[in-house]
């Protein structure tokens, strides 16, 4: 900057510092401006005060907030000194002087009592809680909390009030600050909550008291509070009682928060709270705004799940009762003519904000609370509203029924008859909306309560679908008919679908050329779910269905009709991946042309086609396989752009009061974090997600061919595999991360990575291994940790030896990382199931937790063992380092997978890392024994094949154990039950390990016994790997004319003739087909050297089948 502009500045600083108070007073008012420009400016000029002299401008702003006449001066200035006095990247409070802090903090005390304009006071309580919550912790503002007792026991409203705001918002920020003083804040809080007569003050020291409970961890310091409950809930009823609704609506909201974050507090008095907010919720003389506010307060009470598990169903009377009250809210709708007119499927004339809050509140109710309390109320209360004469009840009926069927689907399954009669009786009704309803439960009961229904009730429900797409004069009726059939199809087999195939498809194709758009989208969507259901079922409909299909793509090109183009697009993929490359490929060339000739147009933002053909393009790859590879370069440069778009994001501070215009937009979804408040356009954050997931479709169906295009893509997807704003963003990257290197890894094998070698590969994966290692590190969702170990996984198999010792190194820090992560999950679950109203519920939702939990083990078993396959002995430090993560999952208390795991883990090391592996069968062997017969079938299995392992490596080390190893396989083989499905695995495991002893242990046993015992087994059918191994171990010892499997006199020579007899019959499955070939030969050989007599015998004891078959195969 040239002198000359910056001596300006210096003048023009030292005049807004200076003694004058005009020149600040202008400065603040254009920080003020609605003029982008005059406010950017003066932000500039107060930055440059702030950097130059943070002194003067504190002052300057305190003096401005003690002394300006102008409201918004004194309120602005409020708000600048907060922010410089917050510890982010404008705190400016350590640079100031002793002098000036002490200064600004007597102002703002003297400023809370000077002060009348109440807008003003709350804004300096914010100061000053900022302020304190930074310097009271290290007694940097001894005077504060003696002012703020003696403002409450004042007899000033307005200074009761301020100390309260203040005191909640420390509550927040350094509640254990305040702790020392819990005996003289409960006094306090009683003493206001029931005595003080103003409203306002009862409000803030109710925000104050239910902050304090939440910032106290110890469970008795929370229950000396119990005794304020009442009065608490006092300030709500007097509100009410008073008529000051908009009191009584902060009370709720508080209240609200409360039972979010600590609902067993209420426990105690949970009768009188719950009954009192029923009666709210009942009061139809009170807002509807209050009265959805208690609704949700007994709502947050049902969802409190980790807090307080089961403690509602324990009120099964106001289940009841709120269940009855959501029921008449859904009555709370008019039969506006717009509905019928509508032109698309989500106008929802005649519906009031009451009805919605029914709706979305019995959603919420039935999942809280399960199916088992949900049922019985339901079964008890609705059968009155189908009985009764109006079309709303009716409707209602059939709404709230939709509504719990994802709570109580697991109820509701066994008793499908009752709920579909209940259904499809209402297909009839003479009321369009009330047929409406039927059909959209018949949907939903698709989704939540399939597969069941349609393999139990397709011949009834199909039917009445078709038949309501016959209702010319509701068009609303036969679209939602033809999307129910979406629904329908979604869930449902080949084979149940099939016979009605050529009902459904004809009035698909009547519902294609009907006037209605909304009806043609639906028809569309349906033509396209049923194509994907049947699949090559489908191709007998595709000459008749694909010319209007093709016409609606070419023709629908003006704005209005831009939707229905899109749902074409998708069916015409849809019907294309249906019926195969060979039946679409001439269709697909034109449709393609179309495709690319629509993508080079340009599209508004909020155009539905592009997020539609994005999917059709990456379907059209599906179907053709490497003939797509020449669109590609067309495809991608969109694709790319779409998967790098920037979220769009608004963030607000959370206590600000735009709530009310944000919260209705379908198109923002709101987050908050922290003090903030974070808004996300959606349509963005899907187009995004759908975009990455399709560049995860191209990778996997191109392999070798994508190769071109990982430059590009790795570099958009590796980032997002943190992007915490969408799931769907991060589970796409973490499936395409494998899908990228696999596609490198064999580019490069076949020669068609443009000259680059296995260095590039090398290169893809040390950018993408660290990167994952990493997300895995910060992932907050369970499911998506197990898929991103799932795909590390992947990475290091393809990788391979290319792995560095750091990769290696990091990949198993993160793994001692997640099992420590898990087990604390699974002690807070136990914790969880020791609270008073844990019940069966609770435990059926906690056991789903905890398998998704195995999930993450079952990933980091399979993680180590490709590890150890792939780098044998050297892995062994590390190994050491994880054992005593994974010794205790060889324990009793824990699950039968995590004990699998375990022993899968060893049998790995013990395989893999032979003669290396020997120290660790004195820690490991006697962990295995016990496993060989524990209860759990998937645990024997590991531990009978791990005997097998040490038998054929263990040497001498397993010598002295052979005794112990024989009389465990023995238990397992002489099972009564052990050839039954579930056992079959274990037992031939068990069968291949003895086999195993007797090759490396003869000298050990007592073969004349053992042996034949081994042979008595055989052949194995189940584990078909084992099966291979054990029948070409069978094979080498006949070869070898071992004496103990012929017997004295060649006994067993028909036993062994009959097993090569049946393995040979089951064709590849048993033998490979050099073993196959070796039987053969063995056959033939005792064809010729063996007496006529005793072939004959052995022939004898064939089944005629086997007899057959052999004189085929030996012909």
């Amino acid at each position: 900057m040239d002198s000359e502009a910056t001596q300006l500045q210096q003048a023009q600083l030292a005049a807004i510092l200076g003694p004058d108070p005009a020149p600040f007073e202008t400065l603040i008012s254009h920080l003020m401006s609605t003029s982008n420009e005059q406010r950017s400016q003066a932000e500039i000029i107060f930055n440059l005060c702030k950097q130059t002299d943070p002194n003067s401008l504190a002052l300057k702003l305190a003096h401005l907030l003690q002394f300006s006449p102008h409201v918004e001066g004194r309120a602005m200035s409020a708000i600048l000194l907060r922010k410089q006095l917050t510890r982010d990247d404008s705190y400016v409070w350590p640079r100031l002087s002793p002098a000036t802090q002490s200064s600004l903090k007597s102002i703002f005390l003297a400023c809370i009592q000077r002060e009348e304009a109440k807008t003003i006071i709350k804004k300096l309580c914010d100061t000053v809680s900022e302020l304190a919550s930074g310097i009271l912790p290290d007694n940097g503002w001894p005077e504060l909390l003696p002012f703020m007792f003696q403002c409450v026991s004042s007899d000033s409203p307005k200074l009761q009030e301020s100390a309260f705001l203040i005191f909640a918002q420390l509550s927040q920020y350094i509640g254990e600050n305040l702790i020392p003083h819990i005996k003289h804040l409960h006094a306090v809080f009683l003493q206001c909550l029931t005595s003080s007569s103003n409203s306002d003050v009862k409000i803030a020291a109710l925000s104050a008291v239910i902050n304090f409970i939440q910032c106290l961890t110890n469970s008795s310091d929370r229950d000396r509070f119990q005794d304020l409950l009442p009065a608490m809930m006092r300030t709500l009823t007097e509100a009410l009682n008073g008529g000051n609704e908009a009191t009584a609506q902060e009370a709720l909201e508080l209240l609200i928060e409360l039972a979010g974050t600590e609902p067993r507090f209420l426990r105690r008095q949970l009768v009188d709270v719950v009954g009192s907010m029923l009666q709210i919720a009942e009061a139809e003389t009170l807002e509807e705004g209050t009265r959805h506010l208690a609704i949700e307060f007994v709502i947050t009470l049902a969802e409190a799940r980790e807090r307080a598990p089961g403690m509602m169903r324990k009120l099964p009377q106001f289940i009841s009762r709120l269940f009855a009250i959501l029921m008449k809210m859904l009555l709370d709708i008019e039969d506006d003519p717009a509905w019928h007119s509508a032109e698309t499927e989500d106008e929802e004339a005649g519906e009031t904000s009451n009805y919605s809050v029914g709706q979305e509140c019995l959603d919420r109710l039935s999942i809280a609370l399960g199916g088992n309390t949900i049922v019985p109320v339901a079964s008890e209360q609705l059968p009155a509203y189908l009985a009764a004469p109006e079309w709303q009840k009716h409707h209602a009926a059939l709404i709230a029924l939709a509504q719990i069927a994802e709570g109580c689907s697991k109820v509701m399954v066994k008793n499908l008859e009752q709920v579909v009669n209940m259904v499809l009786n209402s297909f009839q009704d003479p009321h369009p909306r009330v047929r409406w309803a039927a059909i959209n439960a018949i949907g939903q009961l698709s989704t939540d309560l399939g597969p069941d229904l349609q393999v139990q009730y397709h011949q009834r429900v199909l039917p009445a679908l078709a038949a309501s797409m016959d209702d010319f004069q509701n068009p609303r009726v036969q679209a939602h008919a033809a999307s129910a059939v979406l629904n329908f199809s979604e869930n449902c087999t080949p084979d149940i679908l099939t016979p009605y195939l050529d009902g459904i498809v004809s009035k698909l194709l009547v519902l294609l050329q009907n006037g209605k758009q909304m009806v043609q989208e639906g028809a569309l969507t349906a033509l396209a779910s049923v194509a994907d259901s049947s699949q090559e079922h489908f191709q007998k409909y595709y000459d008749a269905v694909m010319p209007y299909l093709k016409a609606i793509l070419m023709n629908a090109t003006d704005k209005s009709n831009r939707m229905l183009r899109a749902k074409a697009m998708e069916c015409i993929s849809l019907v294309g991946m249906a019926v195969g490359k060979e039946k679409f490929r001439e269709d697909a060339k034109q449709v393609m042309e179309v495709l690319m000739s629509l993508q080079g147009s340009q599209m508004e933002s909020d155009d539905p086609t592009t997020s539609y053909m994005l999917q059709a393009w990456a379907r059209l790859c599906k179907c053709l396989g490497q003939d797509f590879l020449p669109y590609m370069s067309f495809v991608m440069q969109p694709l790319l752009q779409s998967a790098q778009l920037k979220p769009d994001v608004t963030i607000t501070s959370a206590d600000s009061d735009n709530e009310a215009d944000e919260s209705d937009d379908d198109s923002m979804e709101t987050i908050t974090l922290g003090d903030k408040r974070i808004g996300i356009k959606t349509s963005v954050l899907e187009e995004k997600a759908t975009a990455c997931n399709m560049l995860c479709c191209y990778a996997d169906e191109l392999k070798e061919g994508f190769f071109p295009w990982i430059d590009q893509v790795a570099p958009t997807l590796v980032p997002l595999l943190k992007f915490y704003f969408h799931e769907e963003v991060r589970k796409a990257a973490v499936s395409a991360m494998p899908e990228l290197l696999r596609s490198a890894k064999l580019a490069v094998e076949k020669g068609l990575a443009q000259g680059r070698n296995e260095s590039y590969v090398k290169q893809l994966s040390d950018y993408i291994v660290p990167a994952l290692v990493e997300a895995l590190h910060k992932e907050p969702d369970t499911e998506i940790c197990a898929s991103m170990l799932d795909a590390l996984n992947e990475c290091i198999q393809l990788s391979g030896p290319l792995l560095g010792e750091s990769q290696v190194r990091s990949i198993v820090d993160e793994i001692k990382q997640v099992i420590t992560a898990s087990s604390s999950r699974k002690r807070e679950r136990a914790e969880r199931a020791k609270a008073e109203d844990f019940d069966a519920e609770e435990g059926e939702l906690l056991k789903e937790e905890n398998e998704q939990e195995e999930e993450v083990f079952d990933q980091v078993g399979e993680i180590l063992g490709t590890l150890i396959k792939t780098f044998k002995a050297s892995f062994l430090p590390f190994f050491d380092e994880l054992s005593s993560y994974l010794t205790p999952m060889w324990g009793k208390d824990k699950t039968a997978e995590e004990r699998r795991i375990a022993i899968c883990i060893f049998d790995d090391v013990a395989e893999q890392c032979r003669e290396t592996a020997l120290k660790y069968y004195d820690t490991f062997l006697p962990f295995l024994f016990e496993a060989c017969n524990d209860e759990n079938p998937d645990v024997r299995q590991a531990a009978v094949y791990g005997l097998g392992v040490c038998a054929e490596f263990g040497g001498s080390v397993f010598k002295p154990l052979v005794g112990e190893a024989l009389s465990r396989l023995n238990v397992v083989i002489r099972d009564p039950n052990a050839l039954q499905a579930e056992n079959i695995m274990a037992y031939d495991n068990a069968v291949s390990a003895l086999g195993k002893i007797c090759q490396f242990h003869r000298d050990s046993i007592d073969s004349a016994q053992v042996v034949p015992a081994w042979l008595s087994c055989l052949p194995i059918k189940g584990d078909l790997i084992e099966a291979k191994v054990v029948h070409d171990q069978l094979c080498s010892m006949v070869e070898m004319s071992d004496r103990e499997i012929l017997g004295p006199n060649n006994q067993y020579l028909p036993k062994i003739v009959s097993v090569f007899a049946e393995v040979l019959c089951a064709g590849k499955d048993l033998a490979t087909e050099q073993t196959a070939s070796r039987m053969i030969n063995l056959l033939r050989q005792l064809q010729q050297t063996l007496p006529p007599a005793t072939l004959a015998s052995t022939w004898s004891s064939l089944q005629p089948q086997q007899q057959l078959a052999l004189q085929s195969i030996l012909s």
